[in-house]
């Protein structure tokens, strides 16, 4: 788990024009929400939002959320993007409670070389790109780590057989498929004049 501290500003101006202009002057229009509290508007410096999510946690690093002399342990709960240029527009931040499950999606990173797979011209393909899991924000992962070394042509990782740290619980059916190998087209060219070639029954 990750944390780190970001410093944000209240927000009195609203509307679509006040949001352009804040955006043009390298702000990120923002509202801070959660259990009993009344949701905040607040900006927060573009860079300063880059570098506190550069580590490895990304969005889901644990944040310490300073408007003036209050603070808030926040985590990202959605980040808007411009569709075009794809640069965050707008943040929602979720005040969380260190003592409460909270649920997010984590990353899944895949570790080793499936010497078996690559060796038939086969490729290993990450089937999500992220489980959703529910922890405590002290238990938050930064990722999810897949060991694919022991892979074989045909295999396939279920998230039941993924060893998660402990406090962190999978959301998703255990038979969800995680890691999969997929067949190249030259390993199934190859495959042809094989099967061409092995003689027939009787």
């Amino acid at each position: 788990m990750s944390s780190t501290t970001l410093v944000a500003q209240p927000r009195t101006a609203s509307g679509s024009a006040a949001a352009r202009r804040l955006r043009a002057e390298g702000h990120i229009p923002a509202v801070i929400y959660g259990q009993g509290m009344e949701p905040i508007s607040v900006t927060i410096e573009r860079r300063e939002l880059r570098l506190a999510l550069s580590g490895p946690a990304g969005t889901n690093t644990l944040l310490n959320l300073k408007v003036g002399a209050a603070s808030y342990p926040a985590v990202v709960k959605e980040l808007q993007r411009h569709p075009i240029k794809r640069t965050v527009s707008h943040i929602d931040f979720l005040q969380v409670n260190m003592n409460e499950a909270i649920t997010v999606n984590v990353p899944v990173h895949l570790v080793g070389e499936a010497k078996a797979v690559i060796g038939v011209g086969g490729l290993v393909d990450r089937a999500v790109d992220t489980i959703e899991v529910t922890c405590i924000p002290s238990n938050m992962p930064n990722e999810i780590a897949v060991d694919v070394s022991a892979m074989q042509p045909g295999d396939v990782i279920r998230l039941s057989q993924i060893t998660l740290p402990k406090g962190v619980t999978p959301t998703a059916d255990a038979d969800l498929v995680v890691v999969s190998v997929l067949h190249t087209a030259g390993e199934t060219a190859a495959a042809a004049p094989a099967a061409a070639a092995a003689p027939a029954a009787e």
